[in-house]
């Protein structure tokens, strides 16, 4: 899976506003339709808490947090699979990342004009998701001509392989012939696999990003609502954020300016970060870190890890020379306040190649290259 979320929507629901945000990244911001005509990329800061307790105890030179990428994605319209606007280029660019950002239009402003003319979420999200269906639909349907083909192939082996192949080819082509994606029809791990090359936007997670009005951030309007509903049938999460009000909290110059910023509004945390957060589940990744003198570091890993893979994440000689891995969890530094309590009291593990690495373990790798 691509270690990135691309952020998708109709024109002028705040893509650009909320991806400038995030990254600080020079996406243009403009009041009409493709003002983002290449997808901008930035690479963001995962907020974790845990890696600022671990310099509490461990005071390091550096420190280093784990990262998530952002890709800004331009506008599609309805038509978009059959190359409407600028529909071709921009699916194509959805088909490379790992995960969807859906924005959402959520905040009336008559200053800021809506492709189809009023705010309607469950129009807009019927247009989007349903010119994904059906781009999805088009690449479907090409491999399952080729499969038929492959049905009737003298060679058994390749028979065989197009025969487990075609029930998968046509419950996808049912499914997304309706327009609903393929996410919802539940195909097994196997399945999956089976058609991975096929990249389908609709397979990918996604989760709905409600762009507010910033007097909507403390109680749901109806727009948030509709959303929602929709959401709980995709099984879909759902993030509300202001966009305009993050794009303030990020103008802001310090951490501290931020946080009292974030007071001032009654908020705990940006709605940028829980994003970003969000953003890094749905991507099924997670976090372990090293602690020295030189630097805490936060690094990413794919959940399931094996200690020799986490291991290559730093470095591919730390896989292939991987002999063990000395390992605590962080909690065990935040409850003990120091690594000698840790080993005084044999929480400091020593684990092989078959460890499964966990979300929040403190790592030690040692190799030989």
């Amino acid at each position: 899976m691509s270690l990135n979320c691309g952020i998708v929507g109709l024109p002028n629901v705040g893509k650009s506003t909320i991806f400038q945000a995030l990254t600080s990244a020079p996406a243009e911001a403009a009041n009409y339709p493709f003002c983002t005509i290449e997808p901008n990329v930035g690479v963001v800061a995962v907020p974790d808490s845990r890696l600022n307790q671990i310099t509490n105890f461990i005071k390091p030179q550096k420190v280093i947090p784990t990262i998530v990428e952002f890709v800004d994605i331009a506008g599609l319209v309805k038509g978009a699979s059959k190359g409407e606007g600028l529909g071709n280029q921009f699916l194509g660019n959805i088909r490379q990342v790992g995960a969807i950002v859906h924005v959402v239009r959520c905040f009336e402003d008559e200053n800021i004009i809506h492709v189809d003319g009023n705010i309607n979420p469950v129009r807009d999200v019927d247009t989007i998701e349903t010119e994904l269906a059906l781009a999805d639909l088009e690449s479907v349907l090409k491999r399952k001509d080729k499969n038929e083909k492959l049905l009737k192939s003298s060679d058994k082996k390749v028979a065989d392989a197009a025969k487990v192949l075609a029930p998968i080819y046509q419950k996808l082509a049912d499914t997304l012939n309706k327009g609903e994606a393929a996410r919802s029809i539940g195909l097994t791990e196997d399945e999956v696999k089976a058609i991975r090359d096929l990249h389908l936007i609709t397979l990918k997670p996604q989760v709905y990003c409600c762009n507010v009005n910033e007097d909507d951030l403390q109680g749901e309007n109806k727009y948030v609502q509709m959303v929602r509903e929709i959401a709980e049938k995709n099984d879909s999460e759902v993030v509300v954020i202001c966009g305009k009000l993050e794009s303030e909290i990020a103008g802001l110059d310090t951490p501290e300016e931020k946080l009292e910023f974030l007071n001032d509004m009654g908020l705990e945390e940006s709605g940028l970060d829980k994003l970003i957060r969000k953003g890094y589940e749905l991507l099924n990744l997670k976090t372990y870190f090293t602690a020295g003198e030189k630097e805490v570091r936060a690094w990413t890993f794919p959940e399931g890890s094996t200690a020799p893979e986490a291991a290559g994440v730093i470095h591919t000689d730390f896989e292939k020379g991987f002999i063990k891995a000395e390992v605590y969890h962080c909690t065990d530094l935040f409850e003990l306040e120091s690594e000698q309590k840790i080993k005084e009291s044999g929480k400091l593990r020593i684990e092989g190649r078959e460890y499964i690495v966990k979300d929040g373990d403190v790592v030690h790798f040692r190799f030989n290259v």
